[in-house]
């Protein structure tokens, strides 16, 4: 097959590369993309919708062990495990089948295989020797789990996120190590299976990134339910022992140190970017902390050189892949894209309850010196939660007092992933608290918190 020339060639299908791939067709582009497994990335094979997938059906395990305030008889209920992976490789399957259409939809073209830098305007696919030359260069690699130091991944007793979702066995008992979204979404996994779950976070409270108020709260309602939440707590990697089908490990917590066992570990300490094994260092493009370095268009220090998605660092969440894609392309072909406003990204965490947030927690506001109001409701407050019986989560609101700007946005409850994009179209016209609290919201709804909250920021919440 004789070499081809592309305006952009992309290393890798993951989510930058493939939804940027899209956009850049669909502006007159032609565009290639090596990936060397199959399209749709980690979060697609095994990262955001394998684990929603489990997350789906853990839930609703959970509520039927729970519906008996509700006046269900659950008598008999058993989990099928084999149909559990069934069905997520199910979802998996028909996703990846439509990213694939998409891109022959869009006359993107695909080489399988790995993707080898020979220089920023050509490509070699190892496995055929194919070579991709392009006016452009996109890097979209993507990012791999990273484990302690001292502590050994061998993928079965003690593992990470890529193994869990495909383990062929529901583990009995499991030790979580980290209890950011990773962590703290696979311990309502297992615990909604039935297993007995420790969830071990070093930082004072679990999902750190967040305000402090939902990682306090999360740990109370995840505490209530049956895991084992140790905070503030260190694993001593050093001591992990393996012996009757059984891990045990040392954590330290202040002075004080505990042995804590289970069938197997699951290491959910965060991710690196992947920035070796195909010929980066031949450009010498400038690194950070792991991570390509790039400017507000996502360039490199080479013009025609750009990367996106978790290779690059910010926000590791595939819906700031996908725009970070798109804006490259857009920057491509002209389109004077401006420039993203990470303050505006909504994330979310799919724990149950689950976690959403968007902006600066209420410390970090002032930490930068702002002068903040703070408005928050209780979900106790809220009809359609009390309907719902989940009523420990709150909505919290923070706001510039000197400009009412939006600052941040905390959102602790049923469907808080879905609320999110309210207020991120909120912060993306510039509203502010008064113009949310005065929009009007369906009854009985958990969006009428949302609103609550925000006429809380001027003490004017109705139901509070």
């Amino acid at each position: 097959m004789p070499d081809e020339a592309f305006d952009v060639a992309v290393i890798g299908g993951g989510s930058a590369g493939y939804v940027g791939a899209i956009r850049g067709a669909q502006l007159g582009l032609k565009v290639a993309v090596i990936e060397k497994e199959k399209v749709g990335g980690t979060c697609l094979h095994r990262g955001c919708i394998p684990t929603k997938s489990f997350l789906h059906s853990s839930e609703l395990a959970h509520q039927i062990h729970t519906s008996a305030a509700l006046g269900l008889k659950t008598d008999g209920f058993q989990i099928d495990w084999p149909v559990v992976l069934k069905r997520k490789q199910a979802v998996v399957d028909q996703l990846w089948r439509g990213v694939e259409f998409l891109l022959k939809k869009n006359k993107v073209t695909v080489f399988k295989g790995e993707g080898i830098i020979e220089s920023e305007h050509a490509v070699t696919v190892k496995d055929s020797g194919q070579v991709v030359n392009a006016k452009n260069l996109v890097v979209a690699t993507g990012s791999r789990p990273k484990s302690l130091p001292g502590l050994k991944m061998d993928g079965d007793r003690v593992i990470n996120s890529d193994h869990a979702v495909n383990l062929d066995k529901m583990p009995q008992s499991i030790v979580i190590v980290g209890a950011g979204a990773v962590g703290t979404e696979f311990a309502c996994v297992y615990n909604g299976y039935g297993a007995d779950v420790t969830l071990v976070e070093f930082l004072p409270t679990l999902l750190p990134l967040e305000d402090v108020e939902v990682g306090q709260q999360l740990a109370k309602v995840l505490s209530k339910r049956g895991i084992k939440v140790l905070t503030g707590a260190q694993v001593q990697p050093d001591t992990l022992k393996q012996s009757n089908g059984k891990i045990t490990v040392a954590v330290k917590a202040g002075d004080q140190t505990q042995t804590i066992e289970g069938e197997r570990m699951l290491v959910a300490v965060g991710r690196e970017g992947i920035t070796d094994g195909f010929g980066l260092e031949k450009l010498d493009i400038q690194l950070e902390k792991g991570y390509i370095k790039t400017d507000e268009h996502y360039r490199t220090g080479h013009p025609n050189v750009y990367a996106a998605g978790d290779v690059i660092g910010n926000f590791l969440l595939a819906h700031v892949a996908y725009y970070e894609g798109e804006h490259i392309m857009e920057h491509i072909a002209g389109k004077n894209p401006k420039p993203l406003d990470y303050n505006r990204v909504p994330r979310a965490t799919y724990s149950y309850p689950q976690v959403a947030s968007l902006g600066l927690s209420e410390k970090q506001a002032r930490d930068q010196g702002l002068n903040i109001k703070v408005g928050k409701f209780p979900l106790a407050g809220n009809a359609k939660s009390v309907i719902l019986g989940e009523t420990e989560g709150f909505v919290k609101i923070i706001s510039d007092a000197d400009s009412d700007e939006l600052v941040g946005v905390f959102i602790l409850g049923p469907n808080a992933t879905e609320l999110i994009a309210e207020t991120a179209l909120a912060k993306l016209l510039e509203s502010t608290p008064f113009e949310i609290g005065a929009s009007i919201a369906p009854h009985p709804t958990v969006s009428e918190s949302v609103k609550e909250a925000a006429l809380a920021v001027d003490g004017v919440a109705i139901h509070i």
